[in-house]
């Protein structure tokens, strides 16, 4: 596959594929969408929050701990780089199904997992197949009347970063009762069961280049970053919030476990349930975009994720007094979630615009970016927990958002 050839697959004029395009997404349409993306994305950020039961199961070190959510945050990536692509070349609705079968399948064996290194490959394999929420969102935003795209991108992100926010005291809880590897069971229960009702409601999507080859598709995703500024800008910016969330998440179990918080995992659990109502901003961010307002809501996203930070530092010195403390560390959380979830809308609206007949690979190359980030995340949190404790850890976080601030101003 010559450079021409590349150049034409990432460029060439195509009709949106969808055969609602410019049509009219229903309620019942978008709640589907938003509820199917909740439920895939839980198996992404659950080990945030089981990291303190997997790790000693195993017999991992504590430093080597952020290496089980780093595992599936990593294949989450490079399936959005090398299956999500696919959407621009088979019919959309049989690659969902295959690719939650596969997730189904692999959280299944994931419950069995008799060693800390079959654990972290099969959970590179979840992650992979987690990704068909990548051509889902598509196929919703191609649904959307003209101009009303922020709008329904930011329903289906809310249902998206509810399944983000809530995975942990879900995983929390059903680790409690019947531990870690129960939730993977119920997991793939829970994906059999959605490919079987998406067989049956899915609308189908035409793909825009079934004459092409896979390695001609991929090839062009280099063609599309280099194309659009706009891509890479917010791919960037969103990979470095996307750390901060990991890093604070990824450590705040640890942290809530020592005094004088001293909490097990109901209180963990309940604790990520407070940090859940981040999502509800989520719609408001959608709407600002369609207003024009895409660059300020981002600052404001980036410096709202600063203060966060600054204020979990503060109420993680805390020697006593456990409930004030714990009611400023979920509000650090809470504020931390809408920062994200903020920039996250923002910057899928954006992308979404680019270019309509190449949707499946622009958000492939987004979200991709992104979650490399949010690994990235994951393994320095348990490296800044062992350095220096629950300050680091915050430091490091409020790091990555100021050089995403420092790329806002620079716009």
């Amino acid at each position: 596959m010559n450079g021409t050839e590349n150049a034409r697959i990432a460029t060439a004029e195509f009709a949106d594929p969808s055969p609602h395009a410019g049509g009219t997404i229903t309620r019942s349409q978008t709640l589907l969408f938003a509820a199917s993306v909740g439920i895939i994305v839980t198996n992404l950020f659950a080990p945030q929050t089981l990291v303190g039961l997997i790790g000693p199961s195993l017999g991992a070190e504590v430093s080597e701990s952020g290496l089980v959510s780093m595992a599936t945050l990593l294949g989450y990536a490079a399936g959005l780089f090398f299956m999500v692509p696919l959407s621009d070349l088979l019919e959309n609705r049989v690659l969902v199904l295959r690719m939650l079968c596969m997730a189904a399948l692999a959280a299944a064996v994931a419950s069995f997992a008799p060693s800390a290194a079959s654990l972290l490959a099969v959970l590179f394999v979840l992650g992979a197949a987690c990704s068909c929420i990548q051509v889902l969102v598509p196929v919703a935003a191609s649904m959307a009347p003209p101009g009303q795209d922020g709008r329904v991108i930011g329903d289906v992100m809310s249902g998206l970063m509810i399944g983000i926010l809530l995975s942990r005291p879900i995983a929390s809880l059903i680790a409690d009762a019947f531990g870690w590897r129960a939730f993977y069971g119920i997991s793939a229960a829970a994906l059999a069961l959605l490919a079987i009702l998406l067989g049956l409601t899915l609308p189908r999507r035409k793909p825009p280049l079934a004459h092409t080859s896979y390695a001609g598709l991929i090839a062009s995703l280099v063609g599309l970053l280099a194309q659009e500024p706009v891509l890479r800008r917010r791919a960037f910016t969103a990979s470095l919030v996307m750390a901060a969330f990991s890093v604070f998440w990824t450590a705040v179990a640890l942290r809530l476990s020592a005094p004088p918080f001293d909490l097990g995992q109901k209180g963990i659990a309940l604790f990520a349930f407070v940090g859940a109502g981040g999502a509800a901003a989520t719609p408001i961010f959608g709407r600002a975009g369609d207003r024009g307002f895409t660059r300020t809501a981002t600052i404001l996203c980036h410096l709202v994720l600063i203060a966060a930070l600054g204020l979990a530092a503060w109420t993680g010195a805390a020697k006593a007094g456990a409930w004030l403390p714990l009611i400023l560390m979920g509000v650090s959380a809470v504020l931390l979630d809408i920062g994200v979830t903020g920039d996250q809308t923002l910057g899928r609206r954006a992308v979404n615009l680019l270019q309509p007949k190449a949707r499946g690979r622009i958000n492939g190359l987004f979200v991709g970016i992104f979650f490399i980030g949010g690994a990235i995340g994951s393994l320095l949190a348990g490296i800044a927990w062992t350095w220096g404790g629950w300050n680091a850890v915050c430091a490091v976080g409020a790091l990555f958002g100021v050089v995403a601030l420092v790329v806002d101003w620079t716009e």
